[in-house]
């Protein structure tokens, strides 16, 4: 079993920056990717980003250029640095994890809030 714990989350001004972490407990071993995934009211849970344990990141077409995932493996705790903020990523964000054996986690989300 894995949990999942998201942090940073907030208001913030558009154009303002804020920076989540995500750390894995419990059995952290064997995770390949971990992932930021957002899902704002009315909409369907969208990734964000993902990174890989060896590979090349992915990112939305939406935050390519404003948002960089990162991950630190000894510490299994996966970050999400988010500048120039929009209104538009309001949204609750998700971390996202997968294990070599298939099992895959979520954490309980952190409310992001941009105001204009």
């Amino acid at each position: 079993q894995v949990q999942l714990v998201e942090s940073g989350g907030g208001l913030v001004q558009a154009g303002g920056s804020l920076r989540l972490s995500c750390a894995a407990s419990g059995s952290g071993f064997g995770i390949k990717s971990m992932a930021w995934y957002r899902q704002a009211p009315g909409k369907q849970r969208e990734l964000v980003a993902r990174i890989p344990s060896v590979g090349i990141t992915n990112y939305a077409d939406s935050v390519k250029g404003r948002f960089t995932i990162s991950r630190d493996n000894t510490r299994n705790t996966a970050y999400l640095q988010m500048n120039s903020l929009k209104p538009e990523d309001t949204a609750v964000y998700y971390c996202n994890a997968d294990r070599i054996w298939g099992d895959v986690y979520w954490g309980q989300g952190t409310q992001v809030t941009v105001s204009s």
